[in-house]
């Protein structure tokens, strides 16, 4: 649809940027803080661990005051389970609950709006191996964990995502267990312990901090289908039952998708309930959708003889299932250097389908381009970054035009982190850190060409794109 003219973000829109506490914290056993399975797993060959990261632990005054400095109107960040509970339960880290303290105290002080992660893929070590998320002890204890950070702090955040892209955790084994990939009924069967979870930590929210908002954030993309076919047609909304409204039926309904449990039914991973679960889960709703976009899907038919491998790897490149769908390349895009798909009018297509289903308030949490950024001269050309941001950014906008109500735009990331598949080679930031991989530097910040063009975005609330 195309508009004749656009309309304003609204005036209170939350311009920010998101990070991870375990790719940009560094401090990994500092103050107390216990391993998680992203310390203890095997990293890919030739990139960094997540020891040191970008040192944000012991850089976050002058990390925040860079947010400052750009207008951040909110920051999304996560915190580390482990360093508010080593073991994932029991004794609480009291360094551990001061650091995130003096954080939020940070932001609020620099006006910025603290939008809190609870559990952003780092799980605890010490559940992992007492079975992780297949070991329903695991629901209760990050009931326990969350209820902590509500009392803490409460009073000062009023914005909370529970899990990060947990779609993606499911589909791709990634962090939901520190060695291999379970099988496919056991990930079911994760996954719905953890969907038991989600919704026990979204009642206690809502008991425990009335005026507070509470809601899910998963990896959302809308699937195109790549011919007219009917069959094409068919696995493409499957795979959306499969990838999206899965998880954000349940968040909003406290039901599984329809589509989606015909398929786990099929293919035989329907997961056990236990007495009490149906009412856990429906007694819970989210006050709003925080989702992460990055590209869109394009799919077709697959026959139960396909050679396409299930999903792996990096959770933006999907391949298929045999049987149910398979992952095709759209010609209409253009890749990153890293294989990614770029489709800035899937962010508008994605946020109208989200709002059409459910008409809840939403919040971009993710939406970004890694890309390979060289320092020279202290300064950082990333043009790419630009134009990859200020598409998506005329993208959301229409979707408002369009009636969808998005509150704010958090893109990946506010300064360079450690990438979980490319390490340092592929920066994200808004923030240069000077380090490679194997090579900490003096973790100097600097800042780059997108740095001062996102400050005017903010200051001219999204009016003016231009580089």
């Amino acid at each position: 649809m195309y508009h004749k003219k656009l309309k304003p973000f609204p005036k209170d829109f939350l311009w920010g940027a998101s990070t991870s506490a375990y790719q940009v914290e560094g401090a990994w056993n500092e103050d107390g803080k216990g391993p998680s399975i992203q310390d203890l797993k095997t990293i890919p060959a030739d990139t960094s661990d997540f020891k040191v990261a970008t040192d944000h632990y012991h850089h976050y005054k002058e990390d925040v005051a860079l947010m400052a400095e750009m207008g951040f109107k909110t920051y999304r960040f996560s915190i580390a389970w482990t360093r508010i509970m080593p073991t994932g339960d029991g004794e609480v880290n009291e360094k551990g609950l001061a650091f995130y303290s003096d954080l939020i105290d940070e932001l609020i002080k620099h006006d910025i709006t603290p939008l809190v992660t609870v559990y952003h893929f780092d799980l605890p070590a010490a559940l992992e191996e007492k079975g992780g998320w297949k070991n329903r002890a695991t629901i209760d204890a990050f009931t326990r964990y969350c209820e902590i950070l509500f009392k803490a702090y409460g009073d000062r955040v009023k914005y909370w995502l529970t899990i990060n892209e947990q779609n993606m955790m499911i589909l791709h084994g990634a962090a939901v267990l520190g060695t291999g990939k379970p099988d496919w009924k056991d990930l079911y069967q994760q996954n719905h312990h953890m969907m038991v979870a989600q919704a026990k930590v979204t009642t206690a929210c809502h008991n425990l901090l009335p005026d507070a908002k509470i809601g899910p954030a998963p990896n959302i993309a809308c699937v195109y289908s790549q011919t007219n076919n009917p069959e094409d047609v068919q696995a493409a909304e499957t795979m959306a039952a499969i990838r999206n409204w899965l998880y954000l039926d349940m968040a909003v309904y406290g039901e599984y998708n329809a589509l989606a449990w015909a398929y786990m039914e099929e293919k035989g991973y329907t997961p056990t309930f236990e007495p009490g679960d149906e009412a856990i889960l429906k007694a819970a709703k989210a006050d709003f959708i925080g989702f992460n976009y990055y590209a869109s899907r394009t799919v077709a038919a697959s026959p139960i003889d396909d050679t396409a491998s299930p999903e792996a790897g990096d959770q933006q490149l999907a391949v298929g299932e045999p049987g149910v769908y398979r992952g095709v390349t759209n010609s209409y895009l253009e890749k990153t250097e890293f294989g990614w798909e770029i489709d800035p009018a899937g962010m508008r297509t994605t946020a109208n389908q989200i709002y059409s289903r459910y008409r809840l308030p939403m919040i971009i949490t993710e939406n970004g381009l890694g890309g390979i950024d060289k320092l020279e001269d202290g300064k950082i050309h990333d043009d790419y970054r630009m134009d990859y941001l200020s598409k998506h950014i005329h993208q959301v906008q229409e979707a408002i035009t369009d009636g969808a109500d998005i509150f704010g735009y958090c893109p990946w990331s506010a300064i360079d982190l450690i990438s979980t598949h490319q390490g340092f080679r592929k920066r994200y930031g808004f923030v240069y850190v000077d380090r490679d991989d194997f090579d900490l530097k003096e973790l100097k910040r600097y800042r780059k060409d997108s740095f001062f063009w996102y400050q005017k975005v903010i200051k001219t609330n999204g009016e003016d794109l231009a580089k």
